[in-house]
């Protein structure tokens, strides 16, 4: 089952160096979460591939242009696409007062249902939920009110063992509940135990995006133990000073965060256009976190 993540712009503020402002693509099982959505954001969807009807579900962080300024645009094209599926966005509360405006004076009329939940500042909620994946958003501390987000994958299926499955001759009817762990009984009276024919499940996985926030908030509750962790680092440590005015983080801080919660990845984004090249806050990072990575525009990050 897929669960990746796709880097669709990773600058901060402004583009630069052919770097775009902060968007990403989640795949879970060929279900697509776009997070956050700077100017650009539908453009580089086209160059990586990606039809926009394809996403069902949108989550903007905070109201920093950087991060919802492409919005209006990917939903009008959305409808210029003939698109008919509903959409589902969670964001903050005035966002949709901003989308209401923008579409008002543009004589823009919607045909597709778009489905506003208003996302909560002060308190970690889950705001999307299936069997198989859980959303959570959580406070982040920024100069404006601030979300993250943490994608929890619900219980994973055990694989079956092929051979045994043979050998037996298990009828097929049983295979989908034999995944799931249950015992299942033939009419003849032939018992097929799950723990004979499968595999212990593999572990759930977890994907969590920190967008701009100042580096040991509370929010560290909130993303203990995550697979893979987006953290984004505006500055080197240098700039410390000028990222604690802006409640800002810099590579190092994540590097801490990332180690601190237990991650097993972390992820390095919101780039400060003062930095053409990326490798110093990777190398002041990876001291700290060595399994760190710079997000790259257009790459798959698999969770």
């Amino acid at each position: 089952m897929k669960f990746e993540v796709l880097v669709l712009g990773n600058s901060s503020a402004t583009p630069m160096y052919d770097r775009h402002p902060t968007s990403q693509l989640v795949n879970f099982n060929e279900q697509f979460f776009l997070i956050d959505c700077g100017e650009g954001t539908q453009m580089q969807l086209f160059r990586y591939g990606v039809k926009s009807n394809k996403i069902s579900v949108i989550f903007i962080s905070h109201l920093h242009g950087d991060h919802y300024l492409g919005l209006a645009g990917l939903l009008s094209s959305m409808n210029l696409h003939g698109r008919k599926n509903e959409l589902h966005l969670y964001g903050p509360a005035a966002l949709w007062d901003i989308l209401a405006l923008q579409f008002k004076h543009s004589d823009t009329t919607l045909r597709y249902d778009l489905i506003f939940h208003a996302t909560n500042p002060e308190q970690a909620e889950v705001i999307f939920e299936t069997p198989m994946l859980k959303v959570t958003s959580f406070p982040l501390q920024h100069r404006v009110p601030t979300t993250g987000f943490r994608f929890d994958e619900g219980p994973r299926r055990a694989p079956l063992i092929r051979e045994k499955i043979e050998q037996w001759n298990v009828p097929t009817v049983f295979l989908p509940l034999l995944k799931r762990g249950m015992d299942c009984t033939d009419v003849d009276g032939t018992v097929y135990r799950a723990e004979d024919f499968t595999t212990p499940a593999p572990a759930s996985r977890s994907y969590a995006y920190c967008s701009d926030t100042r580096a040991f908030a509370t929010y560290t509750d909130h993303i203990q133990g995550v697979d893979l962790l987006y953290h984004e680092s505006t500055f080197a440590h240098d700039m410390l000073g000028r990222a604690q005015e802006t409640l800002h983080s810099t590579a190092y801080e994540a590097a801490q965060v990332a180690q601190q919660v237990g991650a097993k990845r972390l992820l390095l984004g919101h780039y400060s256009a003062r930095y053409k090249d990326l490798l110093p806050l990777w190398d002041e990072a990876v001291p700290v976190f060595p399994a760190t990575e710079l997000s790259i525009e257009g790459k798959w990050f698999i969770v």
